[in-house]
């Protein structure tokens, strides 16, 4: 018997509109609202994404992370700025690079070529 990924949960002082713009990004859908303290996202190919409303954010760096891979990393990282992401740091050397930006909330994750 192993254990199988399912969901990926988020604490955040705002779940519905933090769920709805991780839908609008990776083309998920909002499959439970639950009154807006509990969200999830239903992603294609993926485990499910959830947010989970909380008083107070988590102090500091998260401790996990999302990947995200794309088939153009700088017309990805371009089209999650101007929907509202912000930039950590352009990261990797010739052989591999990726960028690190945050979510609306603060929230850091990686976006990587596909490849």
């Amino acid at each position: 018997m192993t254990a199988t990924p399912a969901m990926i949960t988020c604490d955040t002082t705002d779940a519905l509109a933090l769920a709805t713009w991780w839908a609008e990004q990776t083309g998920g859908t909002i499959t439970e609202e639950n009154d807006g303290w509990f969200v999830i996202v239903a992603v294609p190919g993926s485990p499910h994404l959830a947010f989970q409303k909380v008083q107070d954010p988590t102090p500091g760096k998260n401790r996990l992370h999302l990947d995200v891979v794309t088939d153009d990393l700088d017309a990805e990282v371009a089209r999650l700025r101007a929907a509202g992401a912000g930039l950590v740091a352009e990261r990797g050397d010739e052989s591999f690079r990726w960028v690190t930006l945050t979510d609306p909330a603060g929230n850091e994750f990686c976006v990587a070529p596909r490849s």
